[in-house]
């Protein structure tokens, strides 16, 4: 990838929102935070992952068969930034 760190999270930030349609700041949300779960501040589902994922393969190429794969890859945006910049 060429985009800074930073500005790669932001990007996912927004993805994820607009994906999940959410009404939430993109910017609000703490990279280390989980994306599921009780305390998530998304309260995103499985539907959610999927839809995600989809997003994540036109934006950037990347397909995740592996669900349990999908749920390490997405537990923050620090992990799934991770995972971009290692692909």
């Amino acid at each position: 990838m060429t985009i800074d760190r930073d500005t790669l999270k932001l990007e996912l930030k927004r993805l994820i929102v607009d994906e999940c349609d959410r009404d939430i700041e993109p910017s609000a949300l703490p990279d280390d935070a989980p994306l599921f779960g009780p305390e998530s501040a998304l309260d995103l589902d499985s539907l959610d992952g999927l839809q995600i994922s989809m997003a994540l393969q036109k934006r950037y190429g990347i397909r995740i068969a592996d669900p349990k794969q999908l749920r390490r890859i997405l537990t923050s945006i620090d992990a799934l930034a991770a995972y971009l910049e290692a692909q």
